[in-house]
C-alpha cells in the first residue's frame, strides 16, 4: 500500500530520489549534461533559514544530553523513528550529528512538533 503524496510529482515513479521523510526530500534536484549528452541528476545544496530566538512557546525545547545518548536514540525520542536525527542537528545546526550527543551535559535544541523545519 503506498502513502498519499503531498505533490503529485511525487506519485511519478522517479520523480524524486528521497523519501517524504528525508532531509532532502524538498531539496532541488539538478540536472547536469556531460560533453557526450548523458544527463547526471544531482541534489543542489540543501541551504538552512537562520533560526529565530528562542523563546518560550518558540520553535524548539531544549534537552540535555546524558551520557550514551546518540542522534538515533533522540530521533526516536522526540520523533517516534531514529532516521530523524537530522531534524534535531539542523536545528542546533551541526554538520556532524556526533557533536548533538559527543559532550555529556551539553543542552542541545530539539525542534517541536510543526516547528522548525529544514
Amino acid at each position: 500500500m503506498s502513502e498519499p503524496y503531498e505533490s503529485e510529482l511525487d506519485a511519478i515513479p522517479g520523480s524524486h530520489p528521497y523519501s517524504r521523510t528525508s532531509r532532502y526530500h524538498d531539496a532541488e534536484i539538478g540536472v547536469h549534461h556531460m560533453p557526450d549528452g548523458t544527463e547526471v541528476r544531482y541534489t543542489k545544496r540543501r541551504l538552512l533559514p537562520p533560526l529565530p530566538a528562542d523563546e518560550e512557546g518558540g520553535d524548539t525545547a531544549p534537552h540535555t544530553v546524558s551520557s550514551g545518548e546518540r542522534p538515533d536514540h533522540l530521533g526516536q525520542r522526540y520523533f517516534g523513528d531514529p532516521g530523524q536525527w537530522w531534524q534535531i542537528a539542523d536545528a542546533n545546526p551541526v554538520l556532524d550529528p556526533r557533536e548533538l550527543t559527543g559532550e555529556p551535559g551539553r543542552e542541545i535544541r530539539i525542534p517541536r512538533a510543526g516547528g522548525f523545519h529544514g
